[in-house]
């Protein structure tokens, strides 16, 4: 069974770090791009950053450019999402979502395409 949980959100005042994890099972994570979106109230979801099966990075939000790290270690089956520098305007649902790598760069994946998704974790940014 495939499942992908994200954990590590929280309310936090603005400024200060939070890291995201995203543990992956029932699938060979080496074989997928991961990536990190989210949802603000109101909003379309976006894509926030994601990495290729061969660790290559992606920032695809310019708000989060130089804040915002994605990383992942196959062995533990986990992608997580440093997040620093936190503002009010990150507060929102974020979701890990995997899909297989097929020769496409994960920036260029339509959000309709990728294959798996989790729950989500809620991050509030308030002072």
């Amino acid at each position: 069974q495939v499942q992908l949980v994200e954990s590590g959100g929280g309310l936090v005042t603005p400024g200060v770090s939070l890291r995201l994890s995203c543990a992956a099972s029932g699938f060979t994570l080496n074989r997928y791009n991961m990536g990190w979106f989210r949802q603000a109230p109101g909003k379309e979801r976006e894509k926030v950053a994601c990495i290729n099966y061969d660790a290559t990075t992606y920032v695809t939000l310019d708000s989060v450019r130089g804040r915002f790290t994605i990383s992942r270690d196959n062995a533990k089956n986990t992608v997580w999402l440093q997040m620093n520098s936190l503002e009010s305007e990150d507060t929102a649902v974020y979701y890990c979502a995997a899909v297989v790598a097929s020769g496409f760069v994960c920036p260029v994946v339509p959000q309709d395409e990728w294959d798996y998704w989790g729950q989500g974790t809620q991050v509030t940014v308030s002072s």
